[in-house]
């Protein structure tokens, strides 16, 4: 099991922090820019998970020639089931230098983007 995956699984949100490069790039689904540093990447993860309700990921997939994770999730918000994959990439020393995450359906995403809209600045 992947590491990040672990420490979301068990809700340990702060050990996150010390997973990611300080200069980790992350990749929105409903930003057109991406985010970059270790601190605001953190902060994005920590609104996220607190903006999902019942997230639990179904599916790990590997790619150990080129460094990618694929943690595929299942979540709900306001309500409505959402699915999404976060795909990783780390250092050769294993920290998270890149993260995009995709969703859909449309109307979830859509009610996603809006809730994480009130609570982060544009990149």
């Amino acid at each position: 099991m992947h590491a990040f995956r672990a420490a979301v699984e068990e809700r340990r949100i702060d050990d996150i922090a010390d997973m990611l490069d300080e200069r980790v790039v992350f990749h929105s689904p409903v930003a057109f820019n991406a985010y970059k540093g270790r601190d605001v990447v953190h902060t994005i993860l920590r609104a996220a998970f607190d903006t999902f309700e019942d997230f639990a990921y179904v599916r790990e997939l590997n790619s150990p020639l080129d460094g990618y994770t694929g943690l595929v999730f299942k979540a709900k918000v306001d309500g409505l089931d959402i699915e999404g994959c976060d795909f990783i990439h780390e250092t050769p020393d294993h920290l998270i230098d890149e993260f995009t995450v995709m969703l859909r359906p449309m109307k979830a995403t859509e009610a996603f983007s809006e809730k994480m809209g009130a609570k982060l600045p544009s990149p």
